[in-house]
């Protein structure tokens, strides 16, 4: 960490510091003792401006309180046929950890539907993802390695992307900006495989359009990336649709599949969301219907904000349009 930094961190720092409840207790949510690391995120995202980030992270903590974050795992969705549906529909899931004991998130981009419930659910479970990801997987993957672990990888599956997509940006853009507003920075890496034709050609009209500290974090790899991602972590760590070339499919190896509810990974989250709803209401039975959290308005900028508008093909039709003329 170099000294400009280092400055801007204990200026930060002192901003934070008349902060007063809820702000406090939520803002330990958020940093789970890592607070250094926490506003190296903030500042990070908003350019190395103290006064920006200062604001950017109390817009966030505000959010939080006002949308009760802090108590969104003890939230579980049911019935669980219901969230059946939300996570074959919403293809997220862990795989495992790179070999520095980054977490490594796979995501289904090509084959997400988002048909099967409501906006709020799918918000719901992001957040859930997120906060289960801050509060539970990074904490023990620190302790285990002695050091702060603060980020992740994520590998997106671009297996039956088409410019269709178009018909989920609103929802696509309502989750990256959330992202980008109150969980920025999380990413170290993103790892893009199974790229079709059409993604591998507008790529190189999109890329440099993109913020450079956006463009560092992306790296698409020739076909299902199992080769590169060997580098960075052992085999049992690869998500389903790596680990064979010619796969094809976010849905291949359904034992094996990050996606689905029966993952270990989403059974030790649904367990874990039910558990803190009887901790918290033990004599209640849990309740249905969707946690609702205020929709924001699509951020200006941010690397999740950058990546999903080219994923979900508003980039991808723009691009098409450049290569056409190019080729002219």
């Amino acid at each position: 960490m170099g000294i400009v930094s280092q400055e801007a961190i204990v200026q930060f720092q002192a901003l934070m510091d008349p902060v007063d409840d809820p702000l406090i207790k939520t803002f330990q949510n958020v940093h789970q003792g890592y607070q250094a690391e926490t506003l190296l995120r903030f500042l990070k995202a908003r350019e190395w401006s103290v006064v920006k980030a200062h604001k950017m992270l109390v817009d966030c903590l505000l959010w939080r309180v006002q949308n009760d974050i802090d108590d969104i795992l003890a939230k579980p969705i049911v019935p669980t046929e219901l969230y059946r549906a939300v996570r074959d529909s919403q293809l997220i899931g862990m795989s495992g950890y790179s070999r520095e004991g980054l977490p490594v998130f796979a995501i289904g981009a090509g084959l997400s539907t988002f048909d099967k419930a409501s906006v709020h659910y799918y918000v719901q479970s992001h957040i859930q993802i997120n906060e289960y990801r801050d509060r539970v997987i990074l904490p023990s993957a620190s302790k285990k390695h002695g050091r702060p672990i603060t980020t992740c990888i994520k590998v997106l599956d671009m297996t039956g992307l088409k410019l269709s997509a178009l018909s989920q940006i609103k929802l696509l853009t309502i989750i990256s900006t959330i992202d980008d507003l109150n969980y920025p920075e999380k990413t170290n890496t993103y790892y893009i495989v199974n790229a079709p034709y059409i993604f591998s050609a507008c790529w190189k009209v999109v890329k440099p359009l993109l913020q450079e500290r956006t463009r560092k974090k992306i790296q698409v790899l020739p076909g299902c990336g199992r080769d590169e991602l060997l580098k960075i972590m052992d085999f049992a760590s690869l998500p389903h649709f790596c680990r064979k070339e010619g796969s094809g499919s976010s849905r291949h190896s359904e034992n094996e599949n990050c996606f689905s509810l029966d993952h270990p990974f989403h059974q030790q989250l649904y367990n874990y969301t039910k558990q803190q709803s009887l901790m918290t209401e033990p004599a209640r039975p849990i309740k249905q219907g969707s946690f609702h959290v205020d929709l924001p308005e699509p951020a200006a900028e941010g690397t999740e904000f950058e990546l999903h508008k080219f994923e979900n093909g508003n980039g991808l039709s723009q691009s098409m349009d450049a290569i056409k003329t190019n080729d002219g």
